[in-house]
């Protein structure tokens, strides 16, 4: 069976215990002073009705006027269903009263022919930001790749979030070959992508030659 395929069929205590660190609760120093915060791991089918609908609210606050403007469009609907994709995972963090303050959805899939680990979603309530927790929740996630052993991790920020994007870029993250290039039409006016694609190595290789065509993931 093909490696995505038997990761995102692994029983949810099997990929936790494979691919995440026993212990997920931010250790980090800016957090402990800032308030007590909590991390669990979840699937699109464990996840509590309540809980998805405060990821939900997340994304609308502070990404709905952007989806709208870009041309992916804002649909309730749409990022609803999509939330409830069977192989999309979550990692949730809450505060000492478990209320929901951020998360992070991924999931381990295709992009262009590779293995990759997407991250669909990460949004922070104003309050939890600047403390090193979206950073935290990026290398998670992202050990949920290299222990899965795909080739990088991949991410679509929208061109107007100059914060989201140097956020990405000083995590090591850069434009990745897949993202949209601007368009001339026919009328000689050129058209900007409202989103770009970045993605970041998780493997090391020996030489540029590993980087063949033989690595490219998912072919018959």
């Amino acid at each position: 069976m093909p490696r995505i395929e038997e990761a995102n069929g692994l029983p949810f205590a099997t990929y936790r215990a494979k691919f995440l660190p026993p212990r997920l609760d931010p250790t980090l120093r800016s957090a402990i002073a800032q308030g007590s915060y909590s991390i669990s791991f979840e699937t699109s089918a464990t996840i509590t009705a309540f809980d998805l609908e405060a990821c939900f609210d997340l994304i609308a606050s502070s990404s709905a006027s952007a989806y709208a403007a870009s041309s992916i469009g804002w649909s309730p609907v749409k990022k609803r269903k999509e939330m409830k994709l069977p192989d999309l995972r979550y990692l949730l963090l809450k505060d000492s009263i478990t209320k929901i303050q951020g998360f992070l959805s991924f999931m381990l899939t295709y992009e262009d022919g590779y293995e990759v680990v997407y991250c669909y979603e990460l949004h922070l309530a104003p309050a939890v930001q600047k403390q090193g927790l979206g950073k935290y929740l990026m290398s998670l996630m992202e050990t949920v790749g290299t222990n899965a052993g795909v080739e990088k991790s991949m991410l679509t920020v929208f061109v107007e979030n100059d914060t989201a994007l140097k956020f990405y870029e000083r995590l090591g993250y850069m434009k990745d070959d897949y993202s949209p290039e601007p368009r001339k039409l026919r009328n000689g006016t050129v058209k900007m992508p409202t989103y770009v694609i970045l993605s970041k190595s998780l493997q090391e290789w020996d030489t540029d030659d590993d980087k063949s065509e033989d690595n490219k993931k998912g072919q018959v």
